[in-house]
């Protein structure tokens, strides 16, 4: 007789043995930062449980409001920190367009260049608006000039680098047939690119004017312009109740900002 062949059923694992290695040394150094990162910022349970009472009277100095404070003050810095994110948005643009162009491999094929973009679209990003708005302080002296050079320095490595990646990510179906038919390299761009990218650049752009309306109202903190020098100085005074009416004046603003945002893409798109 013939032995019948005992098959061993094969054992299915989600993870190989290498797979689970890293993901438990993963855990484990997420772990150990988190443990040495609260060990290191020294917190002091005695002002985690005296948060509660200070909070309560910190709201009870903010009421009532000043609001004779608001037309004094917080409408002219306002309307400079509406300013601050417009120009600054507008002139990140003439820089962001060229970069994202450069930066795309399909639309501009030589390597150095493209490795340019990216080097200038990531020293953008990687440093935070504050310290922008340090340097030209620094440079160009305190106020908003200061502040619209932080937001367009910023902006620039947000919105090239996405518009470089919808450059690269555009079909080429249209691409080719005109490359096809001769086209030059500025008519594939403008005739070919271009239509498949504008609406999502507006959007972009939409965005990134949100994002440094919000971002513009604290750079008065470090003297670069717009309202939060007007909150900075009512701080430095002690003056609640008029810090309470910068902060709702803010909050209101940055809500019918997205508000408008919103719609407006819903048209773009």
């Amino acid at each position: 007789m013939i032995e019948a062949i005992q098959v061993k059923p094969r054992e299915w694992n989600r993870f190989t043995p290498g797979e689970r290695l890293l993901r438990f040394a993963f855990y484990f150094l997420s772990v150990a930062a988190i443990v040495f990162s609260l060990k290191n910022i020294e917190i002091v349970p005695e002002y985690l449980l005296d948060a509660p009472a200070q909070l309560a009277d910190f709201f009870q100095r903010m009421w009532p409001l000043d609001t004779p404070y608001y037309a004094k003050s917080v409408h002219a810095a306002l309307i400079e920190t509406l300013n601050i994110a417009t120009v600054g948005t507008l002139l990140s643009l003439t820089m962001a367009i060229p970069i994202g162009i450069m930066a795309a491999k399909n639309v501009v094929p030589y390597r150095l260049l493209n490795w340019l973009a990216q080097l200038i679209l990531i020293t953008s990003r990687s440093v935070n608006t504050l310290v922008w708005a340090l340097l030209f302080i620094a440079i160009f002296g305190p106020g908003a000039l200061a502040g619209t050079m932080a937001i367009a320095f910023r902006s620039v490595g947000f919105i090239g680098k996405l518009f470089g990646e919808s450059l690269e990510d555009s079909p080429t179906q249209a691409i080719d047939a005109l490359k096809a038919t001769g086209a030059s390299p500025s008519g594939i761009f403008l005739k070919g690119y271009w239509p498949q990218v504008k609406p999502a650049f507006a959007s972009l752009v939409l965005f990134r004017w949100d994002i440094n309306v919000r971002e513009s109202a604290v750079l008065g903190l470090v003297g670069a312009g717009g309202i939060g020098m007007a909150m900075d100085s009512a701080m430095n005074l002690f003056r609640w109740d008029q810090v309470a009416v910068v902060l709702i004046t803010i909050f209101v603003v940055v809500i019918v900002a997205e508000i408008l945002v919103t719609m407006i893409r819903r048209r773009i798109i």
